[in-house]
């Protein structure tokens, strides 16, 4: 493998990264790169005559780093983070108009047997804005398991459910987060 070349590849890809993702610094995404390719060298190795493969090797193993930092840097912001559960038991307000919602504020849901609060409201608006970023798939398997309560056909489907949650959960973080960095640090 021509590491040289590997390597200017990835610190091109690292300047890159971290011009899109501001939780991370170039010399962190480079190192980070570097280590997953040296991982990965018996794999990589006879494709390395390849530019293109080789800057798409750097662009996921970068950009899973940065999604990494992004998270734990969400997770230990002291901001309000929403949990697969909080998801899923947003998701099931679906079924409910908003104007149905606001009449049962600060009542127990004997659907999700829970105390109602006015913070239903965001957490439906988040929910709503992080459904749209998603795939159709997670949409659709969220919507008819969760919202009209179907079950899942079989345990495949369940799995796929379960990761559209916690993707769900992770699109709503962003879009709960979207512009505080910038915010705090301006």
């Amino acid at each position: 493998m021509d590491w040289e070349r590997v390597n200017d590849i990835a610190h091109k890809v690292s300047r890159e990264l971290a011009a899109r993702w501001e939780v991370v610094e170039a010399d962190d995404v480079h190192q980070e790169i570097m280590v997953h390719i040296a991982e990965q060298a018996e794999y990589i190795g006879p494709k390395s005559g390849d530019e293109e493969f080789i800057r798409k090797v750097c662009w996921k193993a970068g950009k899973s780093y940065a999604s990494k930092e992004q998270n734990y840097r969400d997770l230990t912001d002291d901001r309000y983070y929403y949990t697969p559960d909080e998801a899923r038991g947003v998701l099931k307000s679906f079924i409910y108009t908003d104007e149905e919602i606001s009449s049962v504020i600060g009542r127990e849901d004997d659907l999700s047997r829970c105390r109602i609060t006015d913070n239903i409201t965001s957490a439906r608006i988040d929910a709503s804005a992080g459904l749209r970023k998603l795939t159709d798939r997670y949409r659709e398997v969220l919507m008819r398991i969760h919202v009209y309560g179907i079950p899942p056909k079989n345990d495949a489907e369940r799995k796929m459910c379960n990761r559209a949650v916690d993707a769900l959960a992770i699109a709503m973080n962003r879009n709960h987060r979207k512009g505080s960095w910038n915010d705090r640090n301006a």
